[in-house]
């Protein structure tokens, strides 16, 4: 994908002090691109966005503040997209508040392809992060992109599970391009840009800070067809992601938990709010309507498939024990498990115990 042609003055645009989201809407009802701003008299930027961002447009642009920005756009993989353009994701599009440009490192079609966005608690549980992976991994098999946030717990597993399905996994974040928040997803965060996308609308050098992360939730929402959350306490962040998610008119979904768990209450709450109450991929599939990959049955060895079947009697079996009798690493069981449960092959029972049906 080519960079704009004024890709120059949308940085400059960018960088105008106080120019957000709903200024910069203003203006592109009345022009067709950046250029076309820093062209225009003062009198009508005036009478659209005020006396003082008319001021600062009026200044121009100033080629030597905007010299990094460029050179980041020529590297390979690295892309701006901002609102007039065709390439922009059409689900975003139509937000009330849609971001006016988008940084992406990776590649940009993944941000048009079906997705779900799942999200919950920085400090999941080991039993919260394997559901988030083999959730996302089952979900990716059946042809859906994963969306989260980057941030440690839920959404790095989620984003693991993305990438280990057939499908990929775009990572909404509420910094730069030039940082990776959380340090510790480094490695992930090079994966993504490699195999799926990195997505901001915030500007080269941006740090985190709180005010970041509910904005970036918005576009983490508004690509997915629905939002799935494991695991978030009564005042996580990942239930703004969802409130997000129905007032754009996406489907809201929830895994339950144990009553006893702070972790719980929060996906309890969305389900007493109407969120839909999920307990496999499949019931999320089929809330969506979406129409599971072809190849889809036969993604998985069938010798190893067999292999954990044949190892469940009929007496039901926990994780751990499958793992041990096994001597496959957990995500792999959770997820055939989980594949297994869609099958109708296995039953999930209270106490995080299964049963082979057959």
């Amino acid at each position: 994908m080519s960079p704009p042609a004024d890709a120059l003055h949308w940085f400059a645009l960018e960088a105008i002090p106080g120019l957000g989201p709903e200024a910069a809407r203003r203006l592109f009802e009345h022009f067709p691109d950046a250029k076309s701003v820093f062209d225009a008299p003062g009198g009508l930027l005036q009478s659209i966005v005020g006396e003082a961002l008319a001021r600062e447009i009026a200044k121009g642009v100033d080629e030597a503040a905007h010299q990094a920005a460029l050179a980041w756009l020529s590297e390979p993989g690295n892309h701006f997209i901002p609102h007039t353009d065709p390439a922009y994701p059409e689900a975003l599009r139509n937000l009330p508040d849609p971001p006016a440009w988008l940084y992406i490192k990776g590649d940009p079609a993944w941000l048009a392809r079906p997705a779900i966005a799942i999200v919950g608690s920085r400090n999941a549980t080991p039993q919260g992060r394997r559901d988030a992976r083999a959730f996302a991994q089952v979900l990716a098999e059946a042809g859906l992109t994963v969306v989260s946030g980057l941030a440690e717990g839920i959404d790095a597993a989620a984003h693991e599970g993305g990438l280990a399905g057939q499908g990929r996994s775009v990572a909404v974040v509420g910094t730069g391009l030039d940082r990776v928040y959380p340090a510790k997803n480094r490695e992930l965060a090079h994966k993504l840009a490699e195999e799926g996308a990195i997505v901001s609308e915030f500007a080269l050098g941006t740090q985190p800070r709180p005010g970041h992360f509910p904005r970036r939730n918005r576009i983490i929402s508004g690509l997915a067809l629905g939002t799935l959350v494991i695991e978030a306490a009564p005042d996580s962040g990942s239930l703004i992601t969802a409130k997000l998610a129905a007032e754009q008119g996406r489907e809201v979904f929830a895994l339950p938990g144990s009553i006893h768990s702070p972790l719980s209450r929060g996906c309890h709450g969305l389900i007493k709010q109407g969120a839909k109450l999920v307990e496999s991929a499949e019931d999320i599939l089929e809330e969506l309507r979406f129409q599971w990959a072809p190849t889809y049955v036969n993604t998985r060895a069938e010798p190893e498939t067999d292999a954990l079947l044949g190892l469940m009697g009929p007496a039901p079996m926990g994780l751990d024990a499958l793992v041990t009798v096994s001597g496959l690493t957990v995500d792999t069981v959770s997820a055939m498990l989980l594949a297994h449960e869609l099958d109708g092959k296995v039953a999930a029972l209270p106490g995080g115990l299964y049963q082979r049906l057959y």
